[in-house]
This record gives structure tokens, C-alpha cells and sequence, in this order.
């Protein structure tokens, strides 16, 4: 198990530097006033016009980093910090989740995909643990010179688990940067930001997806090493 670790290890400190970059990142541009003078909720609120959205409901939630958008009641949920403020910061978050509102009433293909397999997602991350565990268990209690791998069923329906997951990692990529290119793109075309603010905007909206990115590769390696342990590796 030396190498899960060491895995494990590798995608948590990746994973810390790259957080702790886009904090300091929405700490400086939340200093960026925009020369407009709106809010993240008024920004949400025109992006969503624009589109020709009238049912999505932009609402303030607690918490920070909160910020996100339910397909099933269609609500734009933006975090205390991002509803009132008006900064860079807040218009590229604002922006960024009207992008996945716009997605969902164009019926952006890749977003479908992510939503049907959000209930099989959610079975597979709260099990596979407890399989992967097991699998490891039964496939060392039944190694013998006939069967140097052991029995191997377990411990295969719970890296096929994983990969479940591992592949909705993946397919979130193109949803969060398609979604970030639309803010982009309306807060660019429409000048509700200007050229200055515009960099900052983009510059947070970046480091946001460095975040999932990240996220997907630390799963794909871990899918490996679960991977080669079914396959037959020792370590």
C-alpha cells in the first residue's frame, strides 16, 4: 500500500498549492472594484436576461466557495461573499455559474451526461472504499500456489467503481471550462467588465479550473495503482 500513499500524498500537496493559489488569487481581485458598480447577484441576473433565462433564480447561500448551480430547482446559489460584492472576483464566479444555467437550456451535451450519471456517482463514491477494502482483504486470504492472485471479483467491482468516478472527474473538465468560456465570453461582449477587470476575471476563472483538473489526475492515478493491484502487483 506504500504507493497508494505516496500517491495519495502527492495529490493532497498538489492539490493544497493549487487552492491556496486561487484564494490568493480571488483575495487580490476581490481588491479589483468594478467601474460599474454591480453585484454578483445583479451581474447573475443580467447574464441570465441576456440568455433569455427568466426561470433560474439567482438566491445567497452561506459560506464560501459555496458557489454553484441546481439544475433541479434552478437556482444560481452564490455564497455571501460573492452575492453582495462587487469586484472582479464576484463578477467571474457570478458569471461562471450562469455559464452552467446557460448550459442546461441549451442542453449542453456534456453537462447532460455529468447529470445522468450523478446518481451512480454518488453510490459508487460511497461504497468503493469499503469494496476496495475488502477485495484487497479476500484477495490476500485466498492467494495460494494454484491462485498466486487470489480471488480478484471483489476487489474488480471496486476499482470498476472507481473508475465510475474517475470518469465523472473527467467529464466535469469540459463542463466547468466550457462554463468559465461563456462567462468569459458575455462579460467580454456585453462590457460589463473592463479591459483591466476582464484579465482578472479570467485569471480567477483559471486557477478555479486548475482545481478540477487537478482533482481528475489525482483520480487517475489512483485508478492505476487500484488497477495494478488487480492485475497482480504486490505493492
Amino acid at each position: 500500500m506504500t504507493g497508494y500513499y505516496i500517491i495519495i500524498g502527492i495529490s493532497m500537496l498538489i492539490s493544497w498549492l493549487v487552492s491556496s493559489r486561487l484564494k490568493s488569487k480571488f483575495e487580490h481581485y476581490s481588491k479589483v472594484h468594478l467601474r460599474n458598480g454591480m453585484s454578483g447577484k445583479e451581474i447573475a441576473e443580467k447574464m441570465l436576461r441576456d440568455n433569455g433565462i427568466s426561470d433560474v433564480q439567482v438566491i445567497s447561500v452561506p459560506g464560501q466557495l459555496t458557489d454553484h448551480y441546481n439544475p433541479v430547482n434552478k437556482t444560481v446559489n452564490l455564497s455571501e461573499g460573492v452575492y453582495m460584492q462587487r469586484n472582479a472576483a464576484a463578477a467571474a464566479v457570478a458569471a461562471h455559474e450562469c455559464g452552467h444555467a446557460v448550459q442546461h437550456k441549451v442542453g449542453y451535451s456534456m453537462l447532460q451526461l455529468r447529470s445522468k450519471l450523478v446518481p451512480v456517482v454518488n453510490i459508487s463514491s460511497n461504497l468503493m472504499q469499503f469494496v476496495l477494502i475488502a477485495g484487497i482483504a479476500l484477495m490476500f486470504a485466498t492467494r495460494s500456489i494454484e491462485n498466486p492472485n487470489g480471488n480478484t471479483t471483489v476487489l474488480a467491482i471496486g476499482v470498476a467503481m472507481f473508475a465510475v468516478t474517475t470518469l465523472f472527474t473527467f467529464i466535469t473538465l469540459p463542463v466547468e471550462y466550457d462554463a468559465s468560456n461563456r462567462a468569459m465570453k458575455w462579460l467580454k461582449d456585453t462590457g460589463t467588465v473592463t479591459s483591466e477587470e476582464y484579465v482578472g476575471v479570467k485569471d480567477s476563472l483559471t486557477w478555479a479550473a486548475r482545481t478540477y483538473l487537478v482533482a481528475a489526475l489525482g483520480s487517475l492515478a489512483q485508478l492505476l495503482y487500484w488497477g495494478s493491484m488487480l492485475m497482480g502487483r504486490r505493492d
